[in-house]
Parts: structure tokens; sequence; C-alpha cells
């Protein structure tokens, strides 16, 4: 798709910044949860969000949800700029696929009420049509009409996660957030909930934000990634370019450490130096120069450049 084309959803240097309380003496510090980040979604694309625990990943969904308001920059959908008090627009564009099937499901509801609530709370049709279009996303997510009466205790994992898809898609979104869709299921349902989703993204037109800590699933899924560290991108590019041809040292350490199943390798060296630092005291330069083996004494001293070129993107003093 070209670059020219609009994107069906675009983030304008998103910044979300906590206030945080240290301690009776000590004050508030900031906290930049979310700092600068912009991204291009084109329509039909699966872009795949990776990095460590804690460096923004699903404060940037809340904001994308609309569940957060971001302290400053723009969304856009279809290139219109959303506001905060639009939360039923975005809703209807944009809505997510949680981690966990078992706490996402109201245990007091059937199926059926659960598949159709976003359709009574935004008032779309009459009570007359609800069933049918829960009957109809039931089968477009392989579960069969009787479930309608079940409640989420009565199934498995891997058929609570396809009701959680269904209610995602009754409402025909074109953008879904995935966090970490399968990360909670066993290996064995994994794969059909990673195949299901591929197949309605073809079937729907559907356009997909991923966000998971399994590389090996952003591989099989995405078309495009963006590497997130301490609350900024710092890389991103086509998934086959980041893979074979990673340029920023986070995101090679970051590939350097998934398990491999060949025997005797053993488990990886993560070559990450010291541990993930304090967001609310971040390294001065470039934030990841403390655990870079590549860092030069001015990756400590200014931010890095950033290179946007036909690899991708990149902030990184190495380029």
């Amino acid at each position: 798709m070209s670059e020219s084309s609009v994107p069906v959803l675009e983030l304008r240097n998103i910044h979300r910044t906590f206030t945080v309380a240290r301690g009776l003496f000590k004050g508030k510090r900031n906290l930049h949860a979310v700092n600068g980040v912009s991204l291009r979604i084109q329509k039909g694309d699966v872009l795949g969000l990776v990095g460590e625990s804690g460096c923004g990943k699903t404060t940037l969904a809340r904001i994308l949800l609309g569940l957060l308001p971001p302290s400053s920059g723009e969304i856009l959908i279809d290139g219109k700029a959303m506001k905060k008090e639009e939360r039923r627009t975005i809703a209807r564009k944009i809505q997510p696929v949680f981690q966990d099937p078992y706490s996402s499901l109201n245990p007091r509801k059937t199926i059926g009420s659960i598949v159709s609530l976003p359709l009574r709370v935004h008032r779309v049709g009459g009570s007359s049509t609800w069933r049918g279009k829960v009957e109809e996303i039931l089968d477009l997510v392989g579960l069969p009409k009787r479930v309608l009466h079940s409640y989420p205790g009565q199934l498995s994992g891997g058929q609570r996660q396809r009701v959680a898809v269904a209610r995602a898609l009754i409402m025909r979104p074109q953008v879904v957030i995935c966090d970490e869709p399968t990360s909670s299921l066993d290996v064995s349902v994994q794969a059909q909930i990673l195949n299901l989703l591929i197949s309605l993204r073809r079937d729907l037109g559907l356009t997909y934000l991923l966000i998971s800590h399994n590389l090996a699933v952003v591989e099989h899924l995405a078309t495009r990634v963006a590497v997130m560290y301490l609350g900024r991108i710092v890389e991103e590019a086509e998934t086959d370019r980041i893979f074979e041809k990673p340029r920023h040292p986070y995101t090679k350490a970051l590939l350097e450490s998934v398990l491999t199943p060949e025997p005797g390798l053993g488990v990886p060296e993560l070559q990450l130096g010291a541990g993930f630092p304090n967001p609310l005291d971040p390294p001065s330069g470039c934030t990841f120069h403390p655990r870079c083996v590549y860092a030069k004494p001015e990756c400590g001293e200014k931010a890095p450049p950033e290179r946007r070129d036909e690899e991708g993107y990149v902030t990184c003093h190495l380029y």
C-alpha cells in the first residue's frame, strides 16, 4: 500500500505523563510512560508492537481505546483527529482483544449477552436483529450456536478467546488491538487462535495492532514491527527486515534472547547489560546507552538522531 494513502490509524507525537508520589518527604516526579510516539498503520496491515514489560505498550493501547487521554499529541482515524469526548466513535472503530479470556468475560453473563453487549450499548439495530448478528459472528469465529446460552465457565480457554474475538468484531471495527491474544492459552490452542485472526483479517479486511512479548507470534502475524523502549519507538520496519537485519542494538538483543529448539545451544545470553532502568529517572542522552554493547561517549550526552529511509525508521547514534 502506498505511503501517500491516508492511514486507517495514525498517532502523532503521543505523550502520556503520570505524576508519581515518591514518599512523604520526597515530593512527586513525572513518569513519561509514552514519550513522543508517532505511528502510521495502513488499512489491512498488522503492526506488531514489541518491547519489555514496562516500556509503555499497554498504556499506548489504553490511549488508543479511549480509556486514557493522552497528555499531548493527536490520534487520527481515517485522517480525522479524534477528540477525547468522542469515545463512542473511537469504540465503534477500534476494539480490543485482551490477553486473558478468563478475566475479560463476565462469568455471570451468557455468551449471547456478552457478545451482543456492544450492540446494546451503541443502540445498533434492535432486539429483533441482535440474535441474528450474534449467531453470524459466532459462526465466523468457529463457535456453534448452542454456546449462546452457555456461560464462560462452561467453555475451554480457546473457546473463551473466540468469544472475546466475536465481541470485538460484532461492531465491525476498522482496527482491532490484540494485547497478548494467545499468552494465556495452551500451545496447541495458540495456533488455532492465530490462524483465526489471520483468516478474519483476510475475510473482513481488518487492521491489527498486535502487542506481544512472543516474537514468534509477531513474526508469524505482523506485516510491520515497531520496537518500543522506555516509552519511545526506537525502530520500525517491515517484519522480514526487522528479523533478518535489525539495526537498533535493543532490537538485536531482543531477537538474540529468543529461545531456540536447537539442542546444545542452551539459554541465550541477553546482552542487555544493566537491568531495566528506572523510568522515573531515565538515563541521559540515549536512554538505552547503559545497556548497549555499542555505546560511545556521545550516547550518554545527547539524544540520538532519528533516521527514516527505505529500510524503515531507527533512532540511534550508530546511524
